[in-house]
């Protein structure tokens, strides 16, 4: 009803290829895309699947959640921060992993924007510590979760994911021969932690008011099953190097999105037309780093692939040394918690970021 359009049917033989019979890592297997994932995952018949998450109690009902789920399928918890390099090449040559999925990272963009740092050390570095493990240990594909903030991004969270994104196409041309490294370029799921969906209802639950940062604020949104299936048929597709887009449908406008959901919950919105109406709408104004609307492609084409929703950008590239260069200076930045520095390492290397 949120969306107005049908979900999109997927592709067997695209689910399959990098899963059936394979032994599967999902980082983030927690939150909400990373334990969808999983419970996709589980029903392609993989060998194996390791849930890594560092939020014990996340990976304990993902665990719980899925463990019954398909009996045969070996599933294992492990605790563990993406920024632990030891553990990771542990568990890597320990389980033999044929195909990961990187959906761990902060996300939240007024929280990274408040702690760019925490936001770079997890995201940047993270992203580079398992993606250069995954070279060295033969892993087949790797594919990362990104985001449509990437594009151009004015805030910290989205620039992180961009280099994360330079980073994985620069470790492909440098190996081409080797893993798979692809991206995943998507906008919001409804219900995720952290979207809108959730915080309407909480809002429209306690009578309001339910707040919209402007009204003319439009995003994408697919349902979390939607997107996952995409992710999964995407990482197949990949020659290496690969920056994949989903269709995301037409844009919603939130204002739109918060009246509808007022209505689907049976009552009415208070507004112009409607001064006895049930439940208030306040316009809060713009976030720190937060646009109008986002975008998903940064080059000026995209190519079709053989699946009619995922489409394949053609993007900028950075040489490896300035990508390692850039690693350094952002790992140095963050030990010293420079915040400022940070914002200016992102302005240098990512092209369309500007400082705030």
């Amino acid at each position: 009803d949120i969306l107005g359009r049908d979900p999109v049917k997927p592709n067997m033989d695209l689910l399959q290829k990098n899963i059936k019979r394979k032994n599967i890592l999902v980082t983030g297997a927690g939150g909400s895309i990373g334990k969808e994932l999983c419970k996709q995952i589980i029903h392609l018949n993989p060998k194996k699947l390791i849930l890594y998450e560092n939020n014990e109690f996340a990976l304990y009902k993902a665990n719980m959640e899925l463990k019954d789920l398909i009996p045969y399928v070996e599933i294992v918890p492990l605790l563990s921060s993406i920024l632990d390099p030891v553990k990771f090449k542990n568990t890597l040559q320990h389980y033999h992993i044929h195909t990961i999925y990187h959906a761990a990272a902060y996300k939240h963009v007024p929280m990274v924007e408040i702690n760019p740092c925490d936001g770079v050390w997890n995201n940047i570095i993270g992203t580079y510590t398992l993606s250069s493990t995954a070279l060295k240990y033969k892993v087949d594909n790797f594919i990362l979760i990104s985001t449509d903030k990437a594009v151009r991004p004015t805030n910290v969270m989205g620039a992180t994911k961009r280099f994360c994104e330079l980073i994985l196409q620069g470790l492909n041309a440098k190996n081409i021969d080797s893993t798979k490294f692809s991206m995943v370029r998507f906008g919001n799921v409804l219900d995720s932690a952290g979207s809108v969906l959730p915080l309407f209802r909480k809002q429209i639950k306690e009578g309001g008011p339910v707040t919209v940062t402007h009204p003319e604020v439009i995003r994408y949104f697919m349902s979390i099953p939607e997107a996952v299936q995409l992710v999964i048929q995407s990482g197949s597709m990949s020659s290496g190097g690969d920056v994949f887009l989903l269709d995301m449908g037409e844009p919603v406008n939130i204002l739109s999105m918060a009246k509808k959901m007022i209505h689907l919950s049976g009552l009415t919105p208070i507004d112009e037309d409607n001064q006895n109406g049930d439940i208030k709408i306040t316009i809060t104004g713009l976030r720190p780093g937060e646009k109008l609307y986002e975008e998903l492609l940064i080059g000026e084409t995209s190519n079709e692939t053989k699946h009619p929703r995922i489409m394949q950008a053609n993007e900028e590239k950075l040489d490896w040394s300035i990508i390692l260069n850039g690693i350094e200076e952002f790992n140095e930045a963050c030990k010293n918690q420079d915040n400022g520095k940070i914002k200016i390492l992102l302005d240098k290397y990512i092209d369309g970021y500007s400082m705030n």
